[in-house]
């Protein structure tokens, strides 16, 4: 007689639970992570820049609160409550070395008077600048690191695109304030300023700043940074901006670097300016004309060549002295440029910044920067920088392989570090055990050999 019980009716079968479970992990793939972080020197530089005076009442390292956040980050945590939650995973406590979790008790949920909050305003300002300001005869973490990066890839020639984001803050955390805010209009917010290198999609440099600053704001000091901190293989350079970077002062920076530029001019007459240029149609289908002029602003020393482009809009029908017209709708795009090409041209090379859009939408939705505030504003500076730290770590360790390297971060959490796995120790072994038929196996252990060989 055949037996019933394992036939699946009406009901599936329950199971009891428990909150006994200890040596587990949701997140195998931060084992990777940290091997390359200790390859690439990651661990013993912060470890280095913030060292850490224990005391009899010192329970955890300022290094492992900094590489705790940092991780978080990786695995798309935000909120300092939940970052104390995550260093109690098993794994995270085995990497981090932490007999328990930082801030393990309830009770960080009610006040920021924790490890974490206390430790980063502990650093504040100082602690900001040694992670991302350029300083003369002074070692910095995250710019010197991408540097490196950056020397490596042996490339000479590169695209630098520059840009802003605004992040939005609910409350009256410090430094925070209302400026220009297209999703949350009159919310205060943080509003940072980033260059991407565009053939890594690594985030070279960022400054975190108050939501009251104008995009450009700035930019000029933030670019001799950049120049400085550039390695000497990098002969040539081209930046590419939107209208917001549109400045005389950068153009005259820009020149005297010797690099090329691509900007989209913002003036407040520009309509009616290129209305009364003349135009030469090379598109009669299309309807598509260009044009370009000498501009000369009044605060720049000599006039520059804007070039425009022409295109229709959409077509409407009007009245003319009682007799009904199809006409067309224009809209415009100006540029200025160091580049010998017509306003067709131009246009075409400035549409491929789009990309770095992505890759802010990476960083603030996927690493979760900005998301994770406290009241302070140097502590939050340091908040941002491990976070975008984290996302130019997911980057260059998927560089080796188009594969991994065209993937969206999330994408890259979910089948590569999201992996459970239970955590055994025999004798001096620790070793992680994930299932068997994991789908991304095959990818997660190659991924993992390319690490373990660079």
């Amino acid at each position: 007689m055949k037996n019933t019980k394992k036939k699946l009716k009406g009901q599936s079968k329950v199971v009891k639970y428990s909150f006994t479970g200890n040596n587990i992990t949701k997140y195998s793939g931060l084992n990777t992570v940290a091997k390359y972080m200790n390859k690439q020197g990651i661990v013993k530089s912060i470890s280095t820049l913030f060292p850490t005076e224990w005391h009899s009442a010192t329970k955890f390292g300022v290094n492992q609160v900094l590489i705790s956040i940092a991780m978080s980050s990786f695995c798309g945590i935000n909120r300092i409550c939940k970052i104390a939650s995550f260093t109690g995973d098993g794994l995270v406590r085995a990497l981090l070395k932490l007999d328990k979790a930082i801030n393990e008790n309830r009770a960080c949920e009610l006040t920021e008077g924790n490890t974490i909050s206390a430790t980063l305003k502990k650093l504040g300002q100082g602690g900001a600048r040694k992670l991302q300001t350029c300083l003369p005869d002074r070692q910095v973490l995250l710019l010197t690191k991408n540097a490196r990066w950056l020397k490596e890839s042996g490339m000479e020639s590169i695209t630098l695109d520059a840009d802003s984001t605004v992040k939005s803050v609910c409350g009256n955390q410090q430094g925070a304030a209302k400026g220009f805010n297209t999703t949350k209009k009159g919310a205060k917010s943080y509003h940072p300023l980033l260059v991407f290198v565009s053939e890594m999609k690594l985030l070279y440099h960022t400054w975190f700043r108050t939501g009251s600053a104008y995009t450009a704001n700035g930019i000029v000091d933030f670019l001799k940074e950049v120049e400085v901190s550039l390695p000497k293989n990098i002969a040539k350079v081209f930046f590419r901006a939107d209208s917001g970077f549109f400045s005389g002062k950068l153009f005259d920076l820009l020149e005297s670097f010797g690099w090329d530029y691509l900007v989209k001019v913002k003036l407040k007459n520009l309509a009616v300016l290129l209305k009364k240029q003349e135009w030469e149609v090379i598109d009669t289908q299309k309807d598509i004309a260009i044009c370009e002029f000498a501009y000369k602003a009044g605060s720049w020393k000599e006039a520059r060549i804007l070039k425009a482009i022409r295109t229709v809009k959409e077509y409407v029908e009007t009245d003319f002295f009682g007799e009904s017209r199809i006409v067309p709708v224009y809209q415009y795009a100006c540029y200025i440029s160091t580049y010998k090409l017509d306003a067709t041209g131009l246009h075409k090379i400035y549409k491929q910044r789009s990309t770095s859009e992505t890759w802010i939408e990476q960083v603030k939705g996927h690493v979760m920067a900005g998301a994770t505030l406290t009241g302070d504003f140097w502590a939050n500076d340091i908040l941002w920088q491990l976070s975008v730290f984290a996302y130019n770590i997911s980057v260059m360790m998927r560089q080796k392989k188009d594969k991994f390297k065209r993937q969206e971060h999330r994408t890259f959490i979910d089948w590569f570090i999201s992996v459970p796995a239970k955590i055994t120790k025999s004798g001096h072994q620790t070793e992680i055990k994930m299932y068997e038929n994991h789908f991304y196996k095959a990818d997660w252990q190659e991924l993992d050999k390319l690490i373990e060989a660079a």
